[in-house]
């Protein structure tokens, strides 16, 4: 096995499979000095200023001259004087294909009375607002299965009972942009399949108003929402008390429930990649793509998301999407992002992290060009805004930032029943109410963190799996996954402290 990758012909870099010592023969020359795993070497000698190539895409220019066989990272790699500004054919729809013969799977889901169709069966305790966090958490550690078993042991078919709470809903206009978001993706979880119940608390005098919020989303209260104040309830303890007694009440009807086959069509998958590093495209992201075609081939849904991580790479989604007001929608989220970077003093290259550069990456470029592999090769049908409803099945983009917390939490609120998450560098995550599964980009990682991943895509790297084999063998796991078979991130408990609203605006 050679112990370098090529992607592309055209290349002007190829990617260390396994640390290089000087004088490693690659191809027609040798390496110039130690290269970590992951990271690139020149294929060819590049003058200063030239364009640099992987995937055959630019992800940068040459900043001093490049020698064949030199290490190409930050040193000697980046945007360009013109920040990445060169010319993209976004050639609207010019890359569609047909659609693929329907296939069906079936997974155990829990229908829901209404139709909808649930992966998990939580209930949850959402706020209003960052006041009453406490009061929501003290009342969900009342029916945890770690410090008080006995509450949930009558209900086994039950989850468990979660606190999502956030840090705003108060100090902030309460009409606008800022104000609308929030409600939304707090109806999208008030409305989610993966609940089977759910209650929400306010402190009474918030800017979010219980009220109003409801209004919004045009939700009204049921046996399965319940919604009041600290303030109308007479305090913290009696809050608690009151917030006990309607779970509790909730509890017996959602343990009536069971498992029954369900269409793959019903599973939305959120894709996410966080801790990304040189292997994130070469492996786990490629493969993850390989199962969303399988995925859509069986009628289900796919959302890609993290705007400022596909920068640079968008052309490769506009090329396939079902029509321009598509590709136009998504190019205009593009524009938004640099302009908003720009009024808070930021750039688009700010990204990649530290960890992602110590893993081989080197501009927003050549991250981005590796994190659209997750969304694999079928047509892009959709885009939506920040936690907006998905109802158009196949490949679809959500708006959201890169931030893995903030950019999940709008997939959920969107529909996701599920989290597919790629990582390089070993991202601890998960995200109640939707199970995450955690895709590791190399064999080390998998070695060193393997109680926190669930399949390893290093394989890849290690050239005893191909990226086909791989999908499918996430494509299974994805149904396991559905029908309630629990992740390693599920085990250790995560899901509660990563509901991250995408906050906006002052706040006053």
């Amino acid at each position: 096995m050679q112990p370098f990758i090529r992607l592309h012909p055209a290349d002007d870099v190829v990617i260390a499979r396994t640390q290089l010592l000087a004088g490693t023969s690659i191809e027609a020359f040798t390496s110039r000095g130690l290269v970590p795993p992951g990271h690139k070497i020149a294929a060819r000698a590049l003058a200063t200023g030239a364009p640099v190539r992987r995937y055959n895409q630019v992800i940068g220019f040459a900043s001093q001259p490049i020698a064949a066989g030199e290490h190409v990272h930050v040193h000697n790699l980046d945007m360009g004087p013109d920040k990445g500004d060169f010319a993209r054919d976004y050639a609207f729809g010019a890359d569609l294909k047909p659609e693929p013969a329907r296939r069906e799977a079936v997974f155990m889901g829990i229908r829901r009375a209404d139709g909808r169709v649930a992966t998990r069966n939580y209930i949850g305790i959402l706020t209003s607002v960052n006041c009453s966090a406490t009061a929501a958490r003290a009342i969900a550690e009342y029916f945890s299965r770690r410090s008080n078993p006995a509450a949930l042991a009558p209900y086994p078919q039950v989850d468990g009972v979660v606190a999502l709470t956030h840090g705003t809903g108060c100090g902030m206009a309460s009409q606008g942009l800022a104000m609308d978001m929030l409600r939304r993706t707090l109806t999208g979880y008030a409305s989610h399949a993966n609940f089977a119940g759910v209650l929400v608390l306010g402190l009474g005098c918030e800017a979010n108003q219980i009220r109003a919020w409801m209004e919004s989303g045009s939700l009204s209260e049921g046996n399965n929402l319940k919604v009041f104040n600290i303030q109308d309830s007479g305090g913290t303890q009696k809050t608690v008390d009151k917030g006990i007694a309607l779970v509790t009440q909730m509890l017996e009807g959602a343990n009536a429930v069971q498992r029954v086959p369900c269409s793959a069509a019903a599973l939305r998958i959120g894709l996410q990649c966080g801790g990304s590093d040189g292997y994130s495209g070469v492996s786990a992201n490629p493969a993850l793509g390989a199962a969303v075609d399988l995925l859509i081939a069986h009628g289900g849904t796919a959302i890609l998301s993290e705007t400022p991580e596909i920068y640079g790479a968008e052309h490769l989604l506009t090329r396939r999407a079902v029509s321009t007001k598509v590709g136009h929608k998504l190019v205009q989220r593009i524009h938004w992002w640099e302009e908003y970077t720009r009024i808070n003093g930021g750039e688009m290259n700010n990204n990649p992290s530290p960890g992602n550069k110590a893993g081989g990456l080197t501009t927003i470029l050549e991250k981005s060009l590796g994190a659209v592999a997750k969304g694999g090769t079928g047509n892009l049908q959709a885009v939506y805004e920040y936690a907006e409803t998905v109802q158009t099945p196949g490949l679809v983009f959500m708006d959201t930032p890169g931030y893995d917390p903030v950019s999940a939490t709008g997939q959920v609120a969107g529909g996701a029943n599920l989290i597919c998450f790629t990582t390089g560098r070993g991202s601890a995550y998960g995200c109640a109410p939707s199970p995450s599964l955690k895709l590791a980009t190399n064999s080390a990682l998998w070695q060193r963190q393997q109680e926190d991943m669930d399949i390893n895509c290093g394989e890849i790297i290690d050239g005893s799996c191909s990226i086909a084999e791989m999908g499918e063998r996430i494509f299974t796991r994805m149904l396991a996954t559905a029908s309630g078979e629990k992740t390693r991130s599920e085990l250790h408990g995560y899901g509660q402290n990563e509901f991250v609203p995408w906050q906006l605006g002052a706040v006053m």
